[in-house]
């Protein structure tokens, strides 16, 4: 209920008609006149049976059409054939009534038809056709069918359905885009005669064309061997022989026209979401909203060296799917792969084996923990080392101040009187800042902090940039364990969007989560939940919110800042650090 409403309300920004079909009716306990009553209260009363179902469950086995009379009983080996034979009188009655309430919603829409029901004149069928799909069309009516498409019943008569009463592309409204040369909105009506408009929706490797770009033509017409405009790059395109797809056949056609898709192969520098147009008169459409990844895995080869091959892989894998995002964390120096799901990163470790031949194993990513420091602290950094010859020696008197949270690093020189000569400065900051990245507590990066040099020594004679670089690393490690240092643990913002009945499911997990609830939103039959949850308390979030909601639930998420870890915690996260520490030595 909760993916239908989102659905229906897609449908209704784009004032677009619909209809519904009522699947799994060989299912046990399948009601099909429940679900057109709960659709009514849940969308209104627009909707009306098309359709009444011969038997129930296990036991059902065709459908009664309202329009024509006729029931449509199919074959039981699932083939999709069927007979038409006359109303069986078991569900005469209560077809009779459906057929009336569709009759009233037809004449409804039309004052000819109204006149004559009124009257008590009988509307033909060709009459009832007409009006009805006038009212699906201009949306006054959403006709309702049944079916059970794992025993193939009731799809042909859909799929006629969906023929016969919904809109042809050339019916519907002018399209809308933007003039990137002028920056204002403009139109394009489904017509040959108007300029071209394309939208590529889809791009994916065909083993024996190579890449291919779907599309679909708003208006005019996009020819084989042609010139085209890509308006959302600003590039010219030459499109080479143009195709139309059905399954894994390729039909090679000299042009393509509006309302209908197409394929091209080995384009140059159109994407995924492009607009292409013509250069006189440029177009371009909105681009496509693709759902944001919402689960990452660090991925790690299988075999050793096959780490290019991988990279190389997921880059062809981006092309095809807009969904799937690749990174490398500059902190914990993995690569990882994000999606919308589990099953969708299972299919492109898949496609990884199947498709270019290198395995990988996914594994939770390490979270990119912080060091910081709660109070300031002063410390001496000295390095000296004789060993016969000339010596080593550097001096250094630091101070550690924090600063508020994103602050980052400040150093500050305060050397005065030449107590360090100024060639030394640059090697105590490498110093602090290479120290910095290897962490006082934990072994993580150290960040908003501010080191002041304000004292120190040198020897004319030992004294180099190195012995100095490593007094100032000496230093900071001093100041960190005297200025109270803490972790720091990334904290994700979450929007979850969930059915109204799932909502103190969904707040009671989070809490449990150590997240923290800001608010929630109402909508029609669902609630967003705005949260902010620590990263390591969500990375399979994905997961537990379909288990808590039946997968009705969706989400986004993304960074928002880092705060202090809970002193327990803190303690088994350094504990595991220096366990990690130690095998690693």
């Amino acid at each position: 209920k909760f993916l239908t409403q989102r659905v229906w309300q897609y449908a209704n920004d784009r004032n677009l008609p619909r209809i519904v079909f009522v699947s799994k009716m060989e299912q046990e306990r399948a009601n099909y006149f429940q679900a057109v009553e709960e659709a009514r209260k849940a969308f209104g009363s627009t909707l009306v049976a098309l359709q009444c179902p011969l038997g129930e469950g296990d036991g059902f086995r065709g459908v009664v059409d309202l329009i024509s009379w006729k029931a449509w009983v199919y074959d039981a080996s699932g083939s999709g054939e069927y007979r038409e034979q006359d109303v069986p009188v078991e569900v005469e009655e209560q077809a009779q009534e459906l057929r009336e309430k569709l009759i009233e919603a037809i004449a409804e829409g039309n004052d000819q038809l109204l006149e004559k029901y009124l009257e008590g004149a009988k509307l033909s069928p060709q009459e009832l056709k007409e009006g009805l799909r006038v009212g699906t069309v201009e949306g006054r009516i959403v006709p309702v069918l049944c079916g059970a498409a794992a025993r193939n019943i009731g799809i042909q008569l859909l799929l006629d359905f969906i023929l016969d009463y919904l809109p042809s592309p050339l019916e519907g409204p002018p399209v809308k885009g933007i003039n990137p040369k002028i920056s204002q909105e403009e139109t394009r009506r489904p017509e040959k005669e108007e300029t071209l408009s394309a939208l590529v929706f889809k791009t994916f490797a065909d083993p024996f064309a190579g890449r291919l770009s779907l599309f679909r033509v708003y208006s005019g017409t996009l020819r084989s061997d042609s010139l085209v405009y890509n308006a959302s790059r600003g590039e010219k395109e030459r499109i080479g022989q143009v195709y139309t797809i059905l399954g894994k056949q390729q039909k090679a056609v000299a042009a393509v026209g509006p309302g209908d898709f197409g394929a091209m192969a080995k384009l140059k520098v159109t994407m995924t979401g492009d607009t292409l147009s013509d250069e006189k008169a440029p177009l371009r459409f909105d681009p496509i909203q693709f759902p944001e990844p919402v689960l990452s895995f660090a991925i790690v080869p299988k075999a050793k060296g096959d780490e290019e091959k991988i990279s190389t892989a997921l880059a062809r894998l981006m092309e095809e799917d807009p969904t799937l995002k690749v990174s490398r964390d500059p902190q914990t120096k993995e690569m990882l792969v994000a999606g919308t799901g589990e099953v969708h990163l299972e299919v492109i470790v898949e496609r990884l084996k199947r498709k270019f031949g290198v395995e990988v194993e996914m594994r939770t990513p390490r979270i990119p923990y912080k060091e910081t420091i709660r109070s300031s602290a002063k410390s001496q950094g000295k390095y000296k080392k004789q060993t016969g010859g000339r010596g080593q020696y550097g001096d250094t008197w630091l101070e550690i101040e924090p600063l508020p949270r994103g602050g980052g690093f400040e150093f500050v020189d305060k050397i005065v009187g030449g107590v360090i000569p100024r060639q030394y400065i640059p090697a105590v900051e490498k110093g602090i800042v290479e120290a910095m990245e290897l962490g006082g507590i934990a072994g993580y990066p150290v960040v908003d902090v501010r080191i002041t040099l304000y004292d120190g020594s040198y020897h004319t004679v030992d004294s180099s940039e190195m012995a100095f670089k490593i007094a100032a690393s000496m230093g900071f490690k001093k100041c960190m364990t005297l200025a109270n240092p803490v972790l720091l643990e990334p904290i994700m913002r979450l929007d979850v969007v969930v059915p109204d009945e799932c909502l103190g499911d969904v707040i009671g997990d989070l809490n449990s989560k150590r997240g923290r609830v800001s608010g929630v939103d109402s909508g029609v039959g669902s609630q967003t939940v705005k949260a902010q949850v620590p990263m390591a308390e969500v990375l399979t979030y994905a997961s537990a919110l379909r288990s808590i909601t039946g997968g009705r639930g969706v989400f986004t998420m993304e960074f928002s800042h880092y705060e202090e870890v809970p002193a327990h915690l803190a303690e088994k996260i350094i504990a595991e650090a220096a366990k990690n520490k130690e095998k690693e030595a």
